[in-house]
């Protein structure tokens, strides 16, 4: 029997994916198939005692869970913990197997007390697997269609920035493979490449009405074949539709996908203001824009609580007919995946009711 960890024979190659949220990937492996890892967090490094709050497990956690296909970290820690973004603290990897930090599905996790304290680690036992040899994991390339390429960017960037004038027919809508016409690209050469988007909305804080950044919606991107006063571009791939009038902005950097989960600053509190292609609601899986960012501290992975507003509702006992304030109920979890300024973009990992515009973002 091949020790499960002991794979430096086996030359299959597989790909391992890690996703912020831990999310199981499926692999293609020659025969015979098998599952692809999770991705565990690197354990906390040693540190002088932190007076925070320490994981505390679920009363109904079990002392051993099987891992299975689908699982994510997400959910992993769930099962044990009450506040799943404690995992990277109770997390023990295994320090005898080549790389401790790759969770299975079939793996058995179970509960280990040292000093008192809650860990899990892996069961060890025989099983083979396969998995890509001297290579380290790399993130998904796509992210679900959730994890999109937001921008926030400053209203001159995006005046100033190149847009389409016309195409090489009359038609008004274009696509991937369509040539474009572009203005206002005097610095464009052959072969630079450019992020499409479209202007969404002057995002403004809602108390301080302060304006944090011109929110876009992605298009596509688009490819210069010729520069000149009017360049001549090629709509590489796309999204959506693309309009005249639709700008060409650089490419940022992108954004770092291995990210840990954590709790935001203590304390802090903000609000949505703004939900990604939806009109009025969303749900789990989809995105919305916080009015926090880097300069309050905010940083991706962080797990911010939902909180919907009380209703106002009428004492029926009451001799004047009173109206009252109902208190705020907790309705779902949102976890920042990209941060700006002064606003951070945020997927809904949990809710209990539709997320809308105007609901509050807490330290969970």
């Amino acid at each position: 029997m091949l020790d499960a960890r002991a794979a430096a024979s086996v030359r299959h190659t597989a790909v391992v994916v890690l996703l912020a949220l831990g999310m199981v990937a499926c692999a293609t492996a020659p025969e015979p198939a098998a599952p692809d890892p999770v991705l565990a967090p690197d354990p906390p490094a040693a540190t002088t005692p932190d007076p925070a709050p320490a994981p505390v497990l679920r009363p109904t956690a079990p002392t051993q869970y099987v891992v299975q296909e689908g699982d994510t970290l997400w959910s992993i820690a769930n099962v044990f913990l009450r506040d799943p973004w404690f995992w990277s603290e109770i997390w023990l990897v295994n320090p005898q197997v080549r790389n401790p930090h790759l969770i299975y599905p079939g793996d058995v996790l179970s509960i280990h007390f040292i000093d008192g304290r809650p860990h899990v680690m892996v069961d060890l036992g025989p099983r083979i697997r396969i998995e890509a040899l001297d290579e380290e994991p790399f993130p998904i390339a796509a992210l679900q269609p959730f994890m999109f390429r937001a921008r926030v960017v400053d209203e001159e960037t995006l005046a100033q920035a190149p847009y389409i004038v016309a195409a090489l027919d009359e038609r008004v809508l274009f696509g991937p493979g369509d040539q474009v016409y572009v203005r206002n690209a005097p610095d464009a050469e052959q072969y630079d490449l450019y992020q499409l988007v479209r202007r969404d909305r002057m995002l403004v804080d809602p108390v301080t009405r302060e304006e944090l950044g011109v929110a876009t919606i992605p298009i596509g991107e688009a490819e210069i074949l010729r520069g000149g006063e009017i360049a001549t571009a090629l709509i590489s791939n796309g999204q959506r539709e693309a309009l005249r009038g639709d700008r060409l902005i650089g490419f940022d950097d992108d954004p770092d996908l291995l990210f840990d989960i954590s709790n935001p600053p203590p304390g802090l509190e903000g609000q949505v203001i703004m939900l990604f292609d939806a009109i009025s609601q969303i749900g789990r899986y989809q995105a919305a824009v916080i009015n926090r960012g880097e300069r309050e501290g905010v940083s991706d992975g962080q797990v911010f609580a939902l909180w919907e507003a009380g209703r106002t509702a009428v004492d029926p006992v009451s001799a004047h007919n009173d109206v009252v304030q109902l208190p705020e109920e907790q309705v779902g979890k949102l976890m920042v995946f990209r941060t700006f300024e002064k606003v951070a973009y945020g997927l809904v990992i949990e809710s209990t009711r539709p997320i809308r515009e105007g609901f509050k973002v807490r330290h969970p």
